[in-house]
């Protein structure tokens, strides 16, 4: 079966072009050949070719291949995306590897091999491909980013908490200091993340998110610095980590609290030496990687028990940010609602949907312990189940509901120490179960369970 693949031959002398058309008209279904180089440009604005196979020498006496390597850089010109192919004559071959450098994708000897001939024509196709692929990823990457730049994109909010998390972002970004990011589940730690890399010089490289908590201890390594084939069990290829995978970017290494003291060690190695080594390999990779953490835990009292190291704590928190709990910043929750509302209209085709103003008190009353992920979610929840165009008070899930009877206490201690109780309690003590409702880690919630003494 024919390629669709479009290709140009400009050579002089018909014979080589004529010849080139015949081989390639049985691979490839439009193949044009052209005997005067002049008529190049018209024929890149017609034809479009994906290839052009071009001459070195063109006028009578000249073998410097000087015309070959102008109108190779007059295409490149015109169009950088088209692949071009050399003719030259054996003894030019060293003249050849010179238009190699300015651009050419390959050259062709004469005489040639006609299997040779055609592997190369194939080669420059898939790489013509495989750079078309590169560009659009690149032009939607690029796309994205110009989106998600737009006045901190994801990051609602006007509160002065707020204010200050967007001045130390302008103030970090275009720096490469480790940043730690600290704050409760749910509250945008990894949009912030992703708002330093946008704004970093670093922006048009890979951001590489890394959940710790969810990596098991035993492919900890495997699975950040990479292994050899054969290094282990089941390690039938080499896999590169996800550290190299994000070199020249940022990674983001999120839950670094979950991070066990031995594995500790081996992760400050990486970032006081900016090297990693494969499991089963004698060589250190280098990397140039942008490290920004974040975590839930109390990574301060962690150092005073022992369980986490401080010297890793030094060197990943240059610079820290707090991210302050939605119910620090109540005044933000019209402006997070309005933008959910605005999403969740779209995705549901409920373009008349909207809050009655009681439903929104009930909102901005409501302590959130999961935070912006559990307004987004309840939200959800709310416009999927709404019976008409207004969503009731009722309709949304508030303490109070659950509490009508009882005397309503603003006392944040005391409400934590409730939801703990609560959630043990719904989950019949399966802690995994109320973590994961709570919007907390397991060993969050250990301590809340030991701070609060609930049996």
């Amino acid at each position: 079966m024919k390629s669709d693949g479009k290709i140009l031959i400009v050579d002089d002398e018909e014979g080589i072009a004529f010849s080139l058309k015949l081989l390639l008209k049985r691979h490839y279904k439009v193949v044009t050949t052209e005997n005067n180089p002049f008529h190049i440009p018209r024929l890149i604005s017609q034809r479009n070719p994906d290839i052009v196979i071009l001459d070195m020498n063109f006028s009578r006496g000249r073998t410097d291949g000087s015309e070959g390597l102008h109108w190779l850089m007059k295409i490149k010109e015109i169009d950088p995306s088209i692949q071009v192919l050399m003719v030259t004559a054996y003894s030019d071959v060293s003249t050849a590897v010179e238009t190699l450098k300015s651009g050419a994708t390959d050259f062709i000897e004469k005489p040639w091999r006609n299997e040779k001939l055609v592997a190369t024509v194939k080669s420059a196709f898939e790489l013509r491909s495989t750079l078309s692929k590169v560009k659009s990823l690149t032009d939607q990457n690029q796309l994205l980013n110009k989106t998600l730049d737009e006045p901190f994109s994801e990051m609602i909010g006007t509160s002065p908490q707020m204010h200050d998390i967007y001045k130390t972002i302008d103030k970090v970004s275009m720096t490469d200091a480790h940043v730690l990011i600290m704050g409760e589940n749910g509250t945008g730690k990894e949009l912030i993340a992703r708002a330093i890399h946008r704004k970093s010089r670093r922006q048009d490289q890979v951001f590489i998110p890394v959940d710790l908590g969810a990596i098991a201890e035993t492919l900890f390594e495997s699975e950040l610095f990479g292994h050899k084939r054969g290094a282990f069990t089941d390690a039938y290829e080499d896999r590169i980590g996800r550290f190299e995978v994000a070199n020249k970017g940022t990674i983001f290494l999120d839950e670094i609290g979950n991070v066990s003291l031995p594995l500790q060690s081996k992760l400050l190695h990486v970032l006081q030496h900016n090297k990693a080594r494969p499991v089963g390999s004698s060589k250190e990779i280098d990397l140039d990687t942008r490290i920004i953490c974040a975590t839930n835990m109390p990574l301060y009292d962690m150092v005073e028990e022992n369980t986490f190291r401080q010297d890793l704590l030094y060197r990943i928190n240059t610079v820290e940010i707090n991210v302050p709990p939605l119910r620090e910043r109540k005044g933000d929750i019209p402006l997070l609602v309005d933008h959910f509302m605005a999403q969740l209209k779209q995705k549901y085709n409920k373009p008349n949907i909207a809050l009655h103003p009681q439903t929104l008190s009930k909102l901005e009353a409501y302590f959130w312990p999961g935070n912006i992920r559990e307004l987004r979610h309840l939200m959800e929840r709310a416009v999927i189940l709404a019976d008409g165009d207004i969503i009731t008070p009722h309709e949304v899930i508030a303490p109070q509901s659950r509490h009508k009877n009882k005397t309503f206490s603003l006392n944040l201690e005391e409400l934590e120490r409730k939801s703990v109780h609560k959630a043990l309690e719904i989950h019949q003590g399966n802690i995994t179960k109320a973590a994961k409702d709570l919007g907390i880690t397991r060993a969050a919630l250990y301590r809340r369970i030991e701070k609060f003494d609930i049996n």
